[in-house]
């Protein structure tokens, strides 16, 4: 299970003032407290706040990059700002998150990923908006997957998003991306991996944790790979650790939990 740590992120409060006063204690913090709880990649985004985008983007590189080694994904909705972050790194290989499955805005992050020797995170979804059903969403991951084929993209190095919701405004898109997390391993030979940002299942929820936590293990029960999530909650670790003994994707002992 491929986690990614979600917190350098520029709606959360504490990120948005760091990145403002160009601060860089604050995104160390985060980026060496993410790393030690185990994550696999740290997820960047500027967020709303930052004037120039994309000299946040570099800025933030370069900050996480002098206190670890954890690869980045870089998140952002311009591609600009996406290549700002590319250009800063030094240190093993990004994600980049992500584009949506529209041809022409897909083709040119595979330009991007290629040439950058990066990952790519594809949206099931277009101009449309995002669809309700898993029958949608898997001819959107079909298409991702083509388009990267004829690119010359590894499938394997692609991840496919299935855009979790809120449940709370949304109730009936949690099973149709279960369904569709399950279909996408059988687009290709290799498949491309699912990745889903985990937190979105309970915005504007109480008992977030609970809701997450929950999710999450519904979601690897049905094949995910990755997840954008919070991993500095301890019992959201113990979940996946718990989750990976229970899909027989770990040798139980009786010390499972310390494996997290």
């Amino acid at each position: 299970m491929i986690l990614i740590g979600e917190r350098i992120n520029g709606l959360f409060r504490d990120v948005a003032a760091a990145i403002q006063a160009r601060d860089p204690e604050p995104v160390q913090r985060l980026a060496v407290a993410q790393a030690e709880a185990g994550a696999a990649f740290l997820d960047v985004n500027t967020g709303p706040a930052a004037e120039n985008p994309v000299e946040a983007m570099s800025w933030l590189v370069r900050v996480i990059e002098e206190v670890t080694d954890t690869p980045l994904c870089l998140d952002a909705g311009q591609p600009e700002v996406i290549e700002a972050g590319l250009k800063a790194v030094t240190r093993g290989r990004p994600i980049i998150n992500s584009t949506t499955a529209d041809p022409e805005r897909l083709a040119h992050y595979l330009d991007l990923a290629r040439h950058y020797g990066a990952r790519l995170i594809v949206l099931t979804m277009n101009r449309q908006g995002v669809s309700r059903d898993a029958a949608e969403r898997l001819a959107l991951a079909m298409e991702a997957v083509v388009a990267a084929d004829a690119a010359g993209f590894p499938i394997e190095e692609l991840f496919i998003d299935p855009l979790v919701l809120p449940v709370n405004v949304g109730q009936e898109h949690a099973p149709a991306v279960l369904e569709t997390l399950r279909q996408v391993k059988t687009l290709a030979d290799p498949p491309p991996q699912t990745v889903v940002g985990l937190s979105n299942i309970s915005q504007g929820c109480p008992h977030r944790p609970l809701l997450n936590r929950t999710f999450l293990a519904m979601a690897m029960a049905n094949g995910l790979d990755a997840a954008i999530a919070n991993v500095l909650d301890e019992e959201l670790l113990a979940t996946v650790a718990a989750a990976r003994v229970l899909l027989n994707r770990e040798i139980y002992s009786d010390a499972f939990l310390r494996r997290t």
